[in-house]
């Protein structure tokens, strides 16, 4: 029984016990509110109905059913409910329109930022993801991940702006990432291709906004290739934060000497794309983020110590440091995040031996 058929049900026995010239009647229309609010048209139905029934009751035991005054009351409490009953109907029919609109906005999302795999190549990895905005499953944070011939490919960034606004340009990056991994057999091939994708298509796009300057539009990001038979990872850094790379318990933060501009901004400089080449035995682990983390504060005003929080637990597996991490961030700040967040943890396995593959294969 509901709380509100116990508010109903108590007006005709409260009646009973009352002085004659005491009424509870007009206290029915408080039940009615609370399953208008809370139920559906059925029940709201129901309700209206033992509204009117322990009216008629509360009338017959005062011996007044006929009276003006009751009749009033009994007309007045159908036009309400009739009310009530159209507005549960038309909050009813804004949920579903509302739940078939976050599918289909929930199924767009996941298409564009696919779930990263726990498996590639030669590493295991884990990933989180937290976007800023309420309700949505992506905001101004990508992470993508191609296992090409031969190495595994990823790509962190951060698009100018957070949010809901900034998902057009993580579409137009993650589509050009996406179609050039496999089709450049160097990491410097794919970034100067990724480059000049992304700014002929954010180009393409600043024609259709005369209100939006040039190079207010880009993206910071780290593209990072671990081949499959060799010990080693490269990295090429588009203006993006540095990742942390784990090895024997201490974290270096991997500083890229000249990094590139961020995507978008190619044209600015004469760019270069050499990549960092460092070791990545098995064992070692790379903690790649967005500013989402390292920016977020807590009451203070401090920042997440997230290097410190890695070294400390160095022996964490890649799913167990990022639940760990992400843990610690909503303690951190003591509430939801202000900006969009994401990382990724991997660690390199048992190295796989495999015979050289053929340039043939790769598309320059």
């Amino acid at each position: 029984m509901t709380l509100w058929s116990v508010l109903i049900l108590a007006v005709p026995v409260a009646d009973w016990y009352l002085p004659p010239d005491i009424h509870l009647a007009h206290l029915l229309v408080i039940p009615l509110a609370l399953a208008a609010t809370f139920a559906d048209t059925r029940r709201t139905a129901v309700t209206a109905l033992l509204a009117l029934a322990a009216l008629v009751v509360a009338g017959a035991e005062r011996h007044t059913l006929t009276t003006e005054n009751v009749l009033v009351q009994m007309l007045s409490l159908v036009l309400f409910s009739a009310l009530l009953l159209i507005a549960t109907r038309l909050r009813e029919q804004h949920q579903r329109h509302l739940a078939r609109v976050r599918q289909v906005s929930e199924a767009a999302q996941s298409v564009l930022l696919r779930p990263l795999p726990r498996r590639a190549g030669a590493v295991s990895l884990a990933s989180t993801y937290v976007a800023a905005e309420t309700e949505a499953r992506i905001g101004g944070d990508l992470y993508a991940l191609v296992h090409a011939p031969g190495p595994t490919r990823l790509i962190i960034g951060d698009a100018r702006g957070k949010g809901l606004g900034a998902i057009g340009d993580i579409e137009t990056v993650l589509g050009a990432f996406r179609f050039n991994a496999h089709r450049h057999s160097t990491l410097s091939g794919l970034a100067s291709a990724l480059e000049s994708d992304v700014r002929w298509d954010l180009g393409q796009s600043h024609r259709g906004d005369p209100d939006e300057w040039p190079g207010e539009r880009f993206v910071t990001a780290a593209v990072l290739e671990i081949p499959d038979d060799q010990l080693c990872a490269r990295l090429i850094s588009f203006g993006h934060l540095p990742p942390l790379l784990l090895h024997g318990g201490h974290v270096t933060p991997l500083e890229v000497s000249t990094p590139a501009p961020p995507l978008g901004l190619g044209t600015l400089t004469e760019t270069e794309y050499a990549p960092l080449t460092f070791r990545f035995a098995p064992g070692d682990r790379l903690v790649l983020y967005t500013d989402g983390v390292t920016e977020a504060r807590d009451s203070m005003g401090g920042f997440y110590p997230l290097a410190e929080r890695v070294t400390a637990w160095a022996d964490q597996r890649p799913d167990a440091l990022v639940h760990r991490i992400g843990a610690d961030l909503r303690a951190h700040t003591g509430g939801p995040l202000d900006d969009d967040m994401a990382l990724i943890v991997l660690q390199r396995e048992e190295a796989r031996v495999r015979a050289r593959i053929s340039e043939n294969r790769w598309v320059s």
